[in-house]
């Protein structure tokens, strides 16, 4: 039986050698566009873990305009009862890997969920905005409506923090509770309310200026349900391990809300732009002290 040089070509070759150029079209024309896989990863990428900076509170208070962190602070209760979730956490984006794959920028309704990264970048910041026409730079009040929105390091585009109550429908995935979500509507369902933390004190401090760096109750307005991180729920997301955001307010034997339901809104340490007041070292109240001076001298 003859053999066929190398050279000879054989079957639909025509076809295939036009079906070879379509593809390599179709390549250039989505490269360019920037609608190849990899080009949308990277964009998604660059922009949720861009790097941004907070604002500076000059006046110790939170204000609407500000652009922050919300921080659930380490407790004990935590590394007693789950050793391996000790840490801060921080609210931010979770996005699917479903999303990551198929989309260019942010697709309502999104999930948030809380990482360990205390580093403040595009997808754990949250800006306070005003839903009642109170000017920015006023400071917010206890009681007082605000809502939660987060660009996600994009810049064409705004989504709110927002919960509603739980049905056979909806619910957290992982707890069964009350979820939380971010959409791109503002309503009723995207209001919270910071309270303060001492129950005994409420009725006092309702309509003070809420701190910023301290330690507080954030509740959704349509549910009266705090905000929380079990602590006990997990899942593998894109990013890697993060944990279940839910509205659902934790109550002890003497009806005062776990430190599941704590949070600390973070603003930017002013003599660092890069750093956050988390990171900024507590002085000694009474300034430096005697045996420290003689260990420097």
């Amino acid at each position: 039986m003859a053999a066929y040089r190398p050279g000879v070509l054989i079957g639909n070759w025509n076809e295939d050698a036009y079906l070879e150029e379509d593809r390599l079209r179709d390549f250039m024309r989505k490269r360019e566009r920037g609608e190849l896989l990899i080009q949308k990863i990277n964009n998604l990428q660059d922009n949720l873990l861009k790097k941004i900076q907070l604002s500076v509170s000059k006046d110790g208070f939170v204000h609407f305009g500000d652009t922050v962190m919300l921080l659930n602070p380490d407790n004990k209760s935590s590394v007693e009862n789950y050793p391996g979730v000790c840490g801060s956490l921080t609210l931010a984006i979770n996005l699917d890997e479903i999303s990551i794959y198929s989309a260019r920028s942010l697709q309502a309704p999104c999930g948030v969920s809380a990482v360990e990264s205390v580093d403040p970048v595009g997808r754990n910041t949250f800006s306070l905005l005003s839903v009642d026409g109170v000017a920015v730079g006023e400071p917010i009040r206890f009681g007082q409506n605000f809502a939660l929105g987060t660009t996600g390091g994009f810049s064409d585009q705004m989504l709110y923090l927002a919960s509603d109550h739980k049905s056979f429908t909806r619910f957290a995935k992982k707890s069964y509770l009350q979820q939380v979500f971010l959409t791109d509507e503002l309503s009723y369902l995207t209001c919270w309310q910071a309270t303060f933390l001492d129950p005994r004190l409420r009725l006092e401090y309702e309509g003070f200026p809420v701190p910023a760096n301290s330690k507080m109750i954030i509740t959704h307005c349509h549910t009266n349900r705090s905000l929380a991180v079990p602590r006990n729920f997990w899942t593998r997301s894109y990013f890697g391990k993060e944990y279940e955001v839910i509205c659902h307010t934790y109550l002890d034997s003497h009806k005062a809300e776990e430190d599941k339901n704590y949070w600390v809104i973070v603003t930017r340490n002013p003599s660092d732009e890069d750093g956050t007041m988390i990171d900024r070292p507590n002085p000694h109240p009474g300034g430096i002290r005697k045996n420290e001076f003689r260990e420097e001298t």
